[in-house]
């Protein structure tokens, strides 16, 4: 049992999972999970082992893309805007070693997604190149944390960006630097956010953007009792980021407490039909505005495992595609993440 670094994250209850057990669904569909974190923070440890533990579930995961994980690894000496370069140091240790074969065919962390402060402006670029030397060819891009919202409970402690961070010059000027080398953006954001992104995805359509988590779904505080009319603003919003051809979105995220679905209030873990049925409407409806080659399922482990167990949620996502074709299956299910995270290799 873990102590959750923050409330919208589900402490992670073994016992709990254990009420649930399900078979791998088309086990030999291939899979690049493309959103996961690694840490070992008090209470809570999720390092190799434990996602090894996790991908050996029944689904054929062939490979994954560290992401941002919440300061963890951080370097304990050097400038501030530096520290965050351990973070890549170590996942890349990380890949190295599944890239031994000494823990089986999974290529883990072959792609690195970590933090840079890019409201530093122009003076973020030595901080993203630190991360390219770090992380040789695996280092991909970054993600800020940009979660805003007038009610301070949804926000989490351990960032405070301004309401207006995507929208500031200074944010922007480091953004310029992820397009002058190359680099991608992980955004993660609440619903009403979204338009900003827009905003931002329009200024720099040579960057390539991924939007995490379903674009940020919220049904707890203020939100409780309105899911109708977050879908309604949430759809519109994402139908105005599809016509931005930079732009992809990562369907899951759904096992923490903000969208409040409160399986975790229940005395057994969901089973596979319980989450396709509550995130069904979300995820389909994501593919139907954006397409199968705009988007990718992602397990966003450990923080959705307080919510889930790993095989039963890749599982779900299985059922919410079941009538996609071949095709779109291999973009849903890994092609849009080696393409994004361009890991042709993997394919």
């Amino acid at each position: 049992m873990n102590t959750a670094t923050h409330q919208h994250q589900i402490p992670v209850r073994e016992e709990w999972l254990a009420t649930r057990a399900e078979a791998a669904l088309d086990p030999a569909q291939p899979i690049i999970d493309p959103h996961h974190h690694l840490w070992d923070q008090p209470g809570w440890r999720y390092l190799l082992d434990e996602l090894l533990a996790d991908l050996r579930s029944g689904h054929d995961v062939r490979a994954t893309v560290y992401v941002q994980s919440a300061r963890s690894m951080l370097r304990a000496e050097g400038p501030p805007e530096m520290r965050a370069v351990g973070e890549t140091e170590f996942a890349n240790g990380v890949a190295a070693m599944c890239a031994s074969g000494a823990y089986g065919a999974v290529r883990a962390c072959a792609g690195i997604v970590a933090a840079a402060d890019l409201r530093l402006g122009a003076a973020v670029r030595p901080v993203l190149e630190a991360h390219l030397r770090a992380g040789g060819e695996r280092f991909r891009g970054v993600r800020l944390t940009a979660t805003w919202d007038p009610d301070p409970a949804m926000l989490n402690p351990a960032y405070s960006p301004p309401e207006d961070m995507l929208d500031s010059a200074a944010f922007r000027a480091g953004f310029t630097e992820l397009a002058k080398l190359g680099l991608t953006f992980d955004a993660w954001i609440y619903f009403h956010q979204i338009p900003r992104l827009v905003s931002l995805a329009r200024a720099f359509p040579q960057v390539p953007i991924v939007l995490d988590h379903c674009g940020g779904i919220l049904g707890i505080g203020r939100y409780a009792g309105k899911r109708d009319e977050v879908f309604a603003t949430w759809s519109a919003n994402m139908r105005e980021l599809a016509t931005c051809p930079n732009v992809m979105v990562k369907l899951g995220g759904l096992g923490m407490r903000l969208p409040g679905f409160g399986f975790e209030a229940r005395a057994q873990a969901p089973s596979s039909l319980e989450l396709a049925e509550a995130w069904g409407p979300w995820m389909t409806r994501c593919i139907e505005i954006f397409g199968a080659a705009r988007c990718m399922f992602e397990s966003n482990f450990p923080v959705d495992k307080g919510g889930f167990g790993y095989a039963i949620g890749w599982n779900a996502m299985k059922r919410i595609a079941a009538g996609a074709s071949a095709e779109e299956k291999a973009d849903l299910f890994w092609r849009s993440a080696a393409r994004f995270y361009r890991l042709p290799d993997i394919a």
